[in-house]
């Protein structure tokens, strides 16, 4: 079974609808896991949500449906974040906002623990190095766990006391081995690791492996819609490098 991961689609629908053509004309996908932060940042909260559900995508909640949801304080964001969360609020339909309440902070499938941050702090912890990934072992007992939340696609493995990884570029493929594995497909619509394109992943269970994919989408029209939002001049110009 191949599965699509995604995470961080950040209200981004043409980045999402280029990661979606890709992987159809990819060899397609019998399931979609998404990582969190599906709205945010972005002017199509609504239209992404809808993608999802019309997919019957796996879903977990990052910080920003958290936040949107009234359950994290937005204290706890920057100045532009938190005002796009407050843009966001408003421009959510009663049944996408219902959608978002039925999203856990984890699931498990095929023996991955689908998360956002961390295993340990699903909404918050940026797991990104080696010792954070050692310590939230013991929060997991499924072989693999998928997480989003950086931005930044990567990989790690774990064999005893050996872990092995860094960050895969495009077409990078990865075989999933007897030991505990950590993957994140990075951002689907607001990359951060210096690529603008989108960034997602296919697991293929049959072959047990993973493949980590890049794609360019229309960067201008997301930023036209931004700006005619009045979303945050930062959260628009960051698109463009991917930083």
């Amino acid at each position: 079974m191949r599965i699509l991961v995604v995470s961080d689609i950040h209200a981004n629908l043409p980045a999402l609808d280029a990661v979606l053509a890709a992987a159809r004309s990819g060899g397609g996908f019998a399931r979609v896991w998404s990582l969190g932060d599906t709205v945010g940042y972005g002017p199509q909260p609504n239209e992404c949500l809808e993608r999802m559900q019309g997919l019957g995508a796996l879903s977990v909640a990052g910080n920003h449906e958290g936040a949107v949801l009234g359950q994290l304080p937005l204290s706890d964001f920057n100045p532009a974040a938190a005002r796009a969360i407050e843009w966001t609020v408003v421009q959510l339909s009663g049944q996408m906002t219902d959608y978002l309440r039925t999203m856990p902070a984890r699931l498990e499938e095929s023996d991955v623990t689908l998360v956002h941050g961390s295993p340990r702090d699903p909404a918050w912890e940026y797991l990104s190095l080696a010792r954070q990934a050692a310590d939230n072992l013991a929060s997991f007992t499924t072989q693999g766990c998928a997480h989003g939340h950086t931005h930044v696609p990567a990989w790690l493995s774990v064999e005893g006391q050996r872990m092995a990884g860094g960050r895969p570029g495009e077409g990078t493929t990865v075989k999933i081995g007897r030991g505990r594995f950590y993957l994140n497909p990075g951002s689907v619509g607001q990359p951060r690791d210096g690529d603008s394109r989108a960034s997602y992943a296919v697991v293929d269970l049959e072959v047990r492996r993973v493949t980590f994919r890049r794609v360019p989408y229309d960067i201008r029209e997301t930023q036209r819609l931004m700006q005619a939002a009045g979303l945050p001049a930062v959260l628009i110009n960051r698109l463009s490098i991917g930083r």
